[in-house]
């Protein structure tokens, strides 16, 4: 060992008590590579303690009082001249501790280690798993009832709902005609369209008022469902929520009306995401409804919309309306306007 080197001949004079019943007895105390000897004086070795296993009792007083680890009956003094002695075993007490291995340091780094990989898991994968899970579970009665309850307080803000029993009966015929569940007519509030879980589609009322072609209100509502085909209305609610949202209704089957709010609020204000012109196109060659009507209603110019009208997939064919035009003008006075 290196730091021993310097203290290889360093001897000292002390007091050696082996158990509290005995009397003290002055001894010659030396140091070896790991050991403090204890001899007499006729250098006949009493005892040998190990340097690791040594505890002082009062660090920082004097006479220094020594005992070997775990057995306080067995005691060594020195005295404060031995200044020497004792700087040497505190030194080669540092030595041997740095040396020796620390399976505790390792295994808090371990345990450390472990559980950041467990926080990243549960930061990182845990949230996006368990809310894909959610989303594949839960029913379609309880994606309808959400749907309903995020309507009611999106009502709010837009307006109730318009409607009467004649009008009802048009838009079925228009949600069966492009593939929705269900439609409804809001009288402001909403830039354009909506699709909210349980496959509820709400409309502002301004695109069947404004246009003469029932063409652009399907396109708006087939623009809606690819949308959901792309992401699951029910999966951003529940990825804008958070995960305890997911937790919340898998385990209990409901959502807090503050989510259901909190939720209304931001889909309102936040712009519809683009939807890709081949997906779009995809979309309406399925429902067999022409895309230019759509993309003109969006950029009456047609330059930001120039793919919608040049790739659409109805051009040159004969196609009945979207709605019959008894039925369209029964539609355009839905609002009473």
């Amino acid at each position: 060992m290196t730091a021993l080197k310097q203290y290889e001949r360093i001897e000292a004079t002390g007091l050696w008590r082996p158990s509290p019943d005995e009397q003290r007895r002055e001894v010659v105390v030396s140091i070896g590579e790991a050991t403090l000897t204890i001899s007499d004086f006729n250098d006949r070795a009493l005892t040998h303690w190990s340097l690791a296993a040594l505890e002082r009792r009062n660090p920082g007083e004097y006479p220094a009082v020594y005992n070997p680890d775990g057995d306080p009956g067995e005691t060594l003094e020195l005295a404060e001249t031995e200044t020497t002695m004792i700087a040497a075993i505190d030194r080669l007490q540092r030595a041997i501790e740095t040396a020796r291995p620390h399976p505790g340091r390792i295994r808090w780094i371990s345990v450390g280690v472990v559980v950041a990989v467990v926080l990243a898991v549960l930061t990182l994968w845990l949230p996006g798993t368990m809310r894909r899970h959610v989303v594949s579970v839960v029913p379609d009665i309880k994606r309808q009832d959400i749907g309903r309850s995020v309507l009611g307080r999106i009502e709010r803000v837009t307006g109730r709902t318009c409607g009467n029993e004649e009008t009802d009966q048009v838009l079925a015929k228009l949600a069966q005609r492009t593939g929705v569940r269900r439609l409804v007519v809001v009288p402001g509030g909403l830039a354009a369209s909506l699709y909210l879980p349980g496959g509820i589609v709400v409309l502002n009322h301004s695109l069947i008022e404004d246009f003469e072609d029932s063409s652009v209100v399907a396109g708006f509502i087939l623009a809606e469902r690819s949308r959901a085909l792309a992401r699951d209305p029910l999966d951003e609610l529940l990825y804008r929520a958070g995960s305890m949202a997911s937790f919340r209704l898998l385990t209990t089957g409901g959502l807090t009306p503050e989510i259901l709010d909190s939720y209304a609020e931001r889909v309102l204000a936040e712009p519809r995401p683009d939807v890709p012109d081949e997906d779009l196109l995809a979309i309406f060659s399925q429902a067999a409804i022409p895309s230019s009507p759509y993309a003109y209603a969006r950029d009456i110019t047609g330059e930001a919309v120039l793919g919608l009208i040049e790739a659409d997939p109805m051009t040159g064919r004969t196609l009945e309306p979207v709605l019959a035009d008894r039925d369209w003008v029964r539609l355009q006075g839905i609002c009473g306007s």
